[in-house]
């Protein structure tokens, strides 16, 4: 099973819990790293700019490179949380693929499948990951999110957000 088979969101999302057997486990392991306090400088969002769907092992895969980068400059330098949550159900309808089932590959129409995975559907404009980060450590937050956009398969772009009035001084 692909990403790519899966990105574009069609039709209603199925986020049923009780109809579905074996339910598969999310695999993101914290949702927020680093440390939170109130003296950080910039904010800092990765936003997507299409409409899309991402899977939960993406999410996971981009969260950890991200956190990696940041975390160079030591875990109490920033916090970081990952803004959506992956709710909606991936399912497959397998088919037969070994030699000699070309005439059991009919299948059934619209048939409900397995589930597979969980994805997260976002919006354009809509924040996926958030930093907070010191003015020092701006630079390791932005490659940290060019890192994680590589991971995630959709365009997406930096927003950064001063948080603190900057002091100009000026000289008399």
């Amino acid at each position: 099973m692909k990403g790519v088979n899966y990105r574009e969101s069609r039709g209603m999302p199925y986020v049923r819990r009780e109809y579905i057997a074996g339910k598969p486990q999310i695999k993101i392991a914290r949702f927020s790293s680093g440390q939170a306090k109130n003296d950080y400088d910039y904010k800092v969002e990765l936003l997507t700019t299409e409409k899309m769907q991402i899977r939960h092992n993406a999410l996971e895969a981009a969260r950890l490179a991200a956190n990696k980068t940041m975390a160079k400059a030591g875990e109490t330098t920033f916090f970081s949380t990952l803004k959506v949550y992956p709710h909606v159900f991936l399912r497959e309808n397998k088919m037969i693929a070994t030699a000699g089932a070309d005439r059991l590959q009919e299948g059934m129409r619209r048939a409900f499948g397995k589930a597979t995975g969980l994805a997260a559907r976002i919006r354009p404009g809509q924040p996926i990951f958030e930093a907070y980060v010191t003015a020092a450590n701006l630079n390791l937050a932005k490659d940290g999110f060019k890192v994680a956009s590589s991971k995630l398969g959709c365009p997406a772009v930096l927003r950064i957000t001063p948080l603190k009035e900057q002091m100009l001084e000026s000289e008399d």
